[in-house]
């Protein structure tokens, strides 16, 4: 069965790192249903974020742990921030989502740079 590539920012990978054993399940779980169903996956565990210039800027959700993340133009799911928005319901977003969106920025200009001759 072929699986989707699964990209972590350096941060998420630091993040990740940081949470406890449960956490690291849950988010563990999470990307493993998201590697084998890709761009397909949808509600409860993955929703849409709204107020990114990436129309395509999703969440992964995991309880109150969030990982936003885009597919690039090469079908890869690209971790770009991760947190757990306990007590912070709206606020978490407003930072989260504005961290995200320059981070896939960045991997676009970094892709589009490796394409040129």
């Amino acid at each position: 069965m072929d699986r989707w590539t699964i990209i972590q920012h350096p941060d998420v990978v630091a993040w990740r790192k940081g949470l406890n054993e449960a956490q690291a399940a849950l988010v563990a779980d999470a990307l493993d249903r998201l590697s084998q169903d890709g761009p397909g996956l949808g509600r409860p565990l993955v929703d849409t974020i709204r107020g990114s210039r990436h129309h395509h800027l999703k969440e992964l959700r995991a309880r109150t742990i969030r990982v936003l993340f885009a597919f690039d133009p090469q079908r890869r799911a690209v971790l770009l921030v991760g947190g757990d928005k306990r007590g912070e319901w709206s606020r978490w977003y407003d930072t989260a989502v504005a961290t995200a969106d320059a981070r896939y920025d960045e991997w676009l200009d970094a892709m589009t740079k490796e394409e040129r001759p």
